[in-house]
């Protein structure tokens, strides 16, 4: 069992990974009919896939926050 206390973003970078997930997932699912000669689906569709892009910046904001509360001059100064 780890006793590590969670970083400051370590909430931010874990939400980032299911929104990107859920947007990979939108892609490979709005992909599918191009490949299956179906019909396509329609453009909200598309507006899902965008997910992906919006979690990869939710989790690298939490990167970022990790290592600005984690910086050696902010450790110093506390």
């Amino acid at each position: 069992m780890s006793t590590t206390p969670s970083s400051a973003g370590d909430r931010l970078v874990q939400v980032g990974a299911i929104v990107f997930f859920v947007g990979a997932l939108a892609t490979l699912v709005t992909v599918a009919p191009l490949f299956l000669g179906t019909d396509p689906f329609p453009p909200i569709a598309y507006g899902v896939c965008m997910l992906m892009g919006v979690g990869f910046l939710i989790a690298g904001a939490g990167v970022v926050r990790s290592a600005w509360a984690n910086s050696p001059k902010r450790a110093a100064g506390s």
